[in-house]
């Protein structure tokens, strides 16, 4: 008798899940896709970390007064909550997870340029998330994850710690921007020239330099906040002759290109996952590659809509509010051509399809209300309220944990070799949307309506609308945990995915599920596109002898 689909030996063929076993065999290798699956249960760790924060907050703010803590106590919280999920999670989850595992396969390599230096990157990673972690929860550090001067320069509590562990952070992820760059330039297979590079590649190489040119800024301003919390030199604390408008400026140079090394990589998710499930080529190739481009430089001449109620002139912020538009162009060019792409598609729905559809609803929803935030007369009204607060957690959160889950689903059988339950995949999809709008649209109405973000306390008009975003909070969470639930299940007796369940024609699916330990078994040649549907069969890839 032949064994049951969820009983084959998938974990008993050559690949890099079983070829080396032990412990230290996972803590010493120098292969992309264990390094990438390490940092899948390293940011889904600290996911769940920064949830079970938020969730504290949200119990907090259930009722109008004191609920579960005090004021002191509930500034920690957020300030856990929101470093933990940007630099645990947001900023490194889809470059480091999928782009690690991903990036040679796509590619037709063997490794990343320098695998070393990948595997040093994982450990920088947990190095900084435990110093981090531990001086948040030592040091009681409640100046929220901006840490504005002079607030983080005199408050008695401690913040080194939380500094330096944001500062190793950054360093891993330069490292990681310069291994994916030198590995696009250096790794392609023959034939694969830039026009045929995957869109996801695209994405990421555009986050890479980012990541390379914006994160030294930030760690040299938070280094200095450091120094002047340390020996009370007067850098940003007016008080001893410094700059707190400085700190505004170097921080949110790097801080707001960062919004885009989180949705970057969320977009090129996106770009994947809508031409396998529409079974047709991406409408308008070279516009989605070179609109990634685009985001990249713009990028970086828009940080002062964050200082437009900090004194700058008038001039300065109708110049940084034009600038910030012209980001929705390069973004409305994605829209359109992955909407186009959908427009006569063989569209096949499925759970990472649905998560596309949520990523372009969060998209779209938060982008207009992010170009509304860059117009100087009503972000006047709206500046720290949770009007802001809910829209960064649309267009930031709602688009990057959508991305972020339609690739988990959609690479996970390549990943693993398993199939999960759709069903349940689909049920958890619907609840975590709906989830989602639940705790974020009522704080859209809280923000208009002149509620100030990071108070544990308010009036009682405003209850109702909390009470709301609490209960969304909760559907939330609940359909996380489906997700997990049924993922951990796939793991130990889902069915055989095979090496393509999907019927995509991307590159990466013309390896084994799991993949094999040097990806190909020869030196492929690349003679066609990725995605490229009007021919039967995968993406065509020949071997060089």
């Amino acid at each position: 008798m032949s064994p049951s689909p969820a009983s084959e030996p998938v974990y008993n063929t050559p690949n890099y899940l079983n070829a080396e076993k032990g412990v230290r065999s996972w803590l010493t290798t120098l292969d992309h896709k264990r390094i990438g699956v390490m940092y899948l249960v390293l940011v889904l760790a600290g996911f769940a970390l920064g949830g079970f924060f938020a969730m504290l907050l949200r119990l907090e703010l259930l009722t109008p007064g004191p609920t579960i803590m005090d004021a002191a106590t509930y500034n920690r919280m957020f300030t856990l909550h929101g470093v933990v999920m940007i630099f645990l999670f947001m900023i490194p989850a889809i470059p480091s997870v999928f782009g690690n595992f991903f990036l040679p396969l796509m590619l037709g390599a063997q490794d990343v340029a320098f695998p070393r230096i990948n595997l040093l990157t994982v450990y920088l990673y947990l190095l900084g998330a435990v110093i981090a972690v531990w001086g948040m929860i030592q040091g009681g550090t409640d100046t929220g994850w901006t840490f504005y001067t002079p607030y983080s320069t005199t408050t008695v509590t401690t913040e080194a710690p939380v500094l330096v562990g944001a500062f190793i952070l950054g360093l891993g992820s330069i490292l990681t921007g310069v291994n994916f760059i030198v590995t696009t330039h250096t790794l392609r297979a023959p034939g694969l020239t830039w026009m045929r590079l995957p869109l996801f590649v695209w994405a990421l190489y555009a986050t890479s330099i980012i990541q390379v040119l914006a994160t030294p800024v930030l760690g040299m301003t938070l280094l200095l906040v450091a120094i002047e919390k340390a020996f009370g030199f007067g850098i940003f604390d007016p008080a001893r002759g410094g700059d707190p408008i400085l700190f505004q400026h170097l921080f949110w140079f790097y801080s707001h290109p960062a919004v885009y090394i989180m949705v970057l990589p969320a977009m090129a998710v996106v770009s994947e996952v809508v031409q396998a499930f529409a079974r047709k080529n991406i409408f308008g190739y070279k516009a989605v590659a070179f609109s990634s481009l685009g985001i990249a430089f713009v990028g970086f001449f828009v940080w002062g809509h964050h200082l437009f109620t900090s004194g700058q002139s008038t001039f300065a912020s109708g110049v940084f509010g034009v600038l910030s538009m012209f980001v929705g162009i390069f973004t409305a060019i994605k829209v359109f051509n992955w909407t186009a792409t959908l427009y006569k598609g063989a569209i096949h729905v499925a759970a990472p399809f649905v998560y596309f559809l949520g990523f372009l609803y969060f998209l779209m929803f938060g982008g207009l209300t992010g170009i509304a935030l860059s117009t100087v007369s009503l972000d006047v009204h709206w500046q720290d309220t949770y009007f802001v607060v809910a829209h960064f957690h649309f267009i930031m959160v709602g688009a990057t944990i959508m991305a972020f889950l339609a690739g988990l689903h959609y690479w996970w059988p390549k990943m693993f070799g398993r199939m999960y339950s759709e069903r349940w995949a689909l049920a958890a999809a619907v609840l975590v949307i709906l989830g989602f709008n639940a705790t974020f649209i009522p704080q859209f109405l809280l923000g208009n309506m002149g509620m100030p973000r990071r108070y544990y306390s308010y009036p009682e008009q405003f209850w109702s609308l909390n009470v709301a975003s609490t209960a969304g909070a909760s559907l939330l969470a609940f359909g996380f945990i489906i997700v997990l639930i049924y993922l951990v299940v796939s793991l130990v007796s889902g069915k055989v995915a095979g090496p393509n369940p999907w019927g995509s024609r991307g590159y990466e699916w013309n390896t084994p599920s799991p993949p094999n330990v040097l990806n190909f078994p020869e030196t492929p040649v690349i003679t066609s596109g990725a995605h490229e549907y009007q021919d039967a069969g995968t993406a065509e890839v020949k071997h060089a002898q």
